[in-house]
């Protein structure tokens, strides 16, 4: 009990503002007692309002009082140091750089236990004891501890803002109405919050509903991804699977095509050397035969002579011609021709079957597709470089700069046969396929020219409508005709409005089915946009229709600019 005693003591001989034991303390007329330096800081901050006030109950007093030093409690304070007792308690909670600090702390303040929104203060468990004993403070707004209370300060007024003016919809105090919000619809900050406390709730309920919305976005796009790996595993491992076979079969039909003409030779071997031996029999016999004749020849008795050749047995019949009569020297060439034949039609069927693969493959798209970009920056980034393919070039037709120019000309040109070549039609495609999201310009020059893209299987021989871009449903054309632009698709003509440019841009997005043609430029202008679905891979194509005429796959990069004659 002793000890409590002290404990009140000290308590009750603590300057509110520092919160350590009063140091040459004065007291203020309403009563209360600080140490001298404590009150005199208070007040010195006060001085521009003119009218100074009590820390703890708020009286104020003008003038500025006099402070005279309290003789009986300084001497009381002094009698408490002698006993060794430490000034302030070891226990305070003082504040840190994330804390609010109580207004009324000097020195190192203390946490606020909570804020006033009468006095736009904080205050520390000890200073905020005043709103909890006096009767005029009791009616005050406390809240949690907040750094925003100068925010309810008028800057024009320098009061309160308890009143909010729906026209400017802004808080203000009671004084703004009658200068800078004259006639405006204002109403107290409270009415306003009754009334939009039920947008809040609606608005969080809103919220609330948008968050478990997204968590099961989340959750279904986290199944998603669990899909998608799965369903790629199953892939790879029926992909690795299916080859492997195909590489067993291979190695077995290559084990059974060695076995077979190792067979065949050991057999066509054995036969022609039966043969040698026959001969080189009948080889032994005749020379043998001639040395008997030799011989006989050189008989001197007449008498004897025709004896010995009447006894001579007969020679036997020929059995073979004069020469043996082989087939021209081809053995196993043919089995050659043939096993390369196999391979050129398994390199042709992996070729086209695996266009369509790699096509599955780019399709899987779980996302919607990205938006098309609006600066050539933008288009910059999906530069794909595309040369043209020879063997697709019209007779007419003059490829030049490394396959990437092509010029219509009036000689015929000395290109090879081949079944992907344009007999009648001057066009050419690009050597590569289009699929994913491509970007790529075309400068042209002449009277008139196209540009598109087509399916692989557009008709080739011929001058009918199956072979030209734009007039069947396997091309898309952009033509430029006469100062005109036009798009031509499954022979549908669609007149298109435009500022000429020797250049074009076309923007192909085949996942989302979207084909653009662009006048290029810094900031692009759109003069046409097809939105369809494509089926296959697309080839770039292009149609230099008089001669003359000239079009070329600009070299693209993503730091070039553009200067285009208009």
């Amino acid at each position: 009990m002793a000890q409590k005693g002290v404990q009140l003591d000290r308590e009750t001989l603590s300057c509110s503002i520092c919160l350590d034991l009063l140091s040459d303390p004065v007291a203020t007329p309403c009563g209360h007692s600080y140490c001298t330096s404590c009150i005199r800081a208070h007040w010195d901050t006060e001085d521009e309002k003119g009218i100074h006030s009590c820390p703890q109950c708020r009286q104020t007093f003008t003038p500025r009082p006099v402070l005279l030093k309290n003789t009986t409690l300084a001497a009381v304070v002094e009698q408490l140091k002698k006993t060794g007792l430490q000034a302030a308690p070891a226990d305070h909670c003082y504040a840190g750089a994330e804390d609010v600090a109580c207004d009324f702390c000097t020195g190192r303040k203390l946490k606020a236990l909570k804020s006033c929104l009468v006095c736009l203060v904080s205050y520390c468990e000890q200073h905020l004891q005043p709103h909890y004993e006096v009767a005029a403070l009791k009616k005050h707004k406390l809240v949690e501890p907040s750094r925003k209370l100068q925010e309810n300060i008028c800057s024009r007024h320098d009061e309160v803002m308890k009143m909010f003016c729906r026209t400017d919809q802004q808080s203000i105090c009671y004084l703004c109405p009658e200068d800078q919000h004259k006639g405006h619809d204002t109403v107290s900050a409270a009415a306003e919050r009754t009334e939009r406390q039920p947008e809040l709730e609606r608005s969080r309920l809103n919220i609330q509903q948008r968050i478990q919305d997204r968590e099961k976005d989340l959750k279904e796009l986290q199944q998603e991804v669990e899909d998608i790996c799965s369903s790629a595993d199953e892939a790879v491992e029926h992909g690795e699977k299916t080859f492997t076979e195909l590489i067993r079969l291979m190695e077995r039909r290559s084990s059974e095509l060695k076995q077979q003409v190792r067979s065949q030779q050991e057999a066509e071997v054995s036969r022609v050397k039966e043969l040698q031996e026959e001969l080189e029999q009948e080889i032994r016999e005749l020379k043998r035969r001639d040395a008997e004749l030799e011989e006989l020849s050189h008989t001197e008795d007449h008498s004897q002579f025709v004896h010995s050749y009447r006894s001579l047995p007969a020679l036997r019949e020929d059995t073979h011609s004069s020469s043996i009569n082989i087939r021209p020297l081809r053995h196993f060439e043919d089995v050659t021709a043939a096993v390369s034949e196999l391979r050129e039609k398994l390199q042709d069927a992996l070729r086209d079957h695996w266009t369509n693969i790699s096509l599955t493959v780019t399709q899987v798209d779980v996302l919607l597709s990205q938006p098309e970009p609006t600066t050539r920056a933008g288009f910059l980034r999906y530069a794909q470089q595309i040369t043209l393919d020879p063997n697709t070039a019209n007779r007419y037709l003059l490829l030049s700069e490394e396959n990437r120019k092509v010029t219509s000309v009036e000689e015929e040109q000395n290109y090879s046969d081949h079944p992907d070549r344009f007999t009648f039609w001057p066009q050419v495609l690009s050597r590569e396929s289009l699929t994913g999201r491509c970007y790529w310009e075309v400068e042209w020059s002449g009277e008139r020219v196209g540009v598109g893209v087509t399916y692989k299987n557009i008709n080739r021989v011929g001058k009918t409508n199956d072979c030209v871009f734009g007039l069947n449903d396997k091309s898309w054309a952009f033509y430029y005709y006469n100062n005109t632009w036009k798009f031509l698709h499954n022979n549908i003509h669609t007149p298109v409005s435009g500022p000429r440019s020797s250049r074009v841009g076309v923007y192909l997005d085949h996942r989302a089915g979207v084909l653009s043609f662009y006048r290029v430029s810094d900031t692009m202008t759109l003069l046409h946009r097809v939105q369809t679905c494509f089926s296959q891979p697309l080839y770039a194509g292009l149609h230099p229709c008089f001669y003359g005429s000239t079009a070329e796959l600009v070299k693209l990069k993503e730091s070039d600019t553009v200067c285009v004659l208009c």
